[in-house]
This record gives C-alpha cells, sequence and structure tokens, in this order.
C-alpha cells in the first residue's frame, strides 16, 4: 500500500538549496516571498508556468516536487479511466479498431504505476 505523501515538497527542495522564499520567488517571476510562502504551506496551488518554473530550478520533475498532488490525480483519473472502460466495453462498438485503442488507452492508465514505483 502506498504512503500518504505531501500535497508538495517546495519547502524542502527551497532548504537544500539555501534559497529563502524572496530568492525563489525572484526566480519564479513573483514580486514577493508570499507567493511561495502559500504554496509551500499548501495554502495554494500553483499555476502551469510556476510548475515548470519550480521544475527548473530544482531539477525535479512535477511529480516529485507535488508527489501528494500527484498521487491524488493520479488515483482520480484511474477510477474514470475503469469506469470508462468499463462503459466503452458495454458498447455494441466495442470491438472497432477506434474503441480497440481507447481501451488499450485506458488499460494503460489503470495499470500505470506511481511515478517512484516506477524508479525502483
Amino acid at each position: 500500500m502506498a504512503h500518504q505523501r505531501l500535497q508538495n515538497y517546495l519547502r524542502t527542495h527551497r532548504r537544500r538549496h539555501g534559497l529563502t522564499e524572496a530568492e525563489l520567488a525572484t526566480l519564479l517571476g513573483a514580486a514577493s516571498g508570499t507567493k511561495v510562502s502559500r504554496y509551500e504551506n499548501f495554502a495554494r496551488m500553483p499555476g502551469v508556468l510556476a510548475v515548470f518554473a519550480f521544475e527548473i530550478v530544482f531539477n525535479q520533475p512535477a511529480s516529485e516536487l507535488f508527489a501528494g498532488t500527484y498521487q491524488s490525480i493520479r488515483i482520480e483519473v484511474q477510477k474514470r479511466a475503469r469506469r470508462m472502460a468499463k462503459l466503452l466495453q458495454s458498447r455494441p462498438d466495442a470491438q472497432t479498431k477506434r474503441t480497440i485503442r481507447k481501451l488499450e488507452l485506458l488499460r494503460s492508465i489503470v495499470e500505470a504505476k506511481p511515478t517512484s514505483a516506477r524508479r525502483a
């Protein structure tokens, strides 16, 4: 069973590199460290541009920097993929090439291992 991950590990990485919140904010293009503090304290989720900036600054994939968020999203997407696959399999056109391709994609989503498990 997978253990519960923190929503993000931004503070850990920032401190590991000796950066202040204000310094990290400068690298992100933010006006002050307040925004970084909100991200680190799970009060706010950064937008896609900030997520990419964090990935660049810390040279870590977003799925690791935001491990808990990634884990929750992965689980929900897998649930939706299972439901969609079940629905597609029950349709009369379940054996068409297009539907088979969809089912293959959905199966790969459902069977995907967490990022950390893939590295092990």
